[in-house]
């Protein structure tokens, strides 16, 4: 059955954490995150869910750019932040369990950041 409403808005960094608690509050349950490496830099996409609609959170950060975590709005959002720092070199600030570059064993350090 397809989504009635899907979206995929393009936000600041500044809004990042506000439009996060927005979809919070509004009852939207996290779906996804991921990155994808761009050059200089990469684009980050959140995904929310609620019932047959999704709207992604999109945001295009420099390479040298840190970004607040979401784990205190959804804790879950752990795996995804560590892996995305873990794999791609995104920084990532307050991760609420962090495995500091040890979620995966890799044979070299962060292998997705090559473009």
């Amino acid at each position: 059955m397809a989504g009635k409403d899907c979206a995929v808005i393009e936000i600041s960094t500044g809004d990042f954490l506000m439009k996060v608690m927005e979809m919070k509050t509004g009852g939207w349950r996290l779906m996804q995150a991921h990155a994808v490496r761009i050059e200089n830099g990469y684009e980050l996409s959140y995904t929310f869910g609620m019932d047959y609609d999704w709207t992604s959170l999109r945001l295009v950060i420099d390479e040298n750019e840190e970004i607040p975590s979401i784990t205190n709005i959804y804790p879950a959002a752990f795996l995804y932040e560590n892996e995305m720092a873990e794999l791609f070199g995104v920084k990532i600030k307050m991760i609420s369990i962090d495995y500091r570059s040890k979620l995966y064993r890799l044979d070299e350090e962060t292998p997705m950041k090559q473009l």
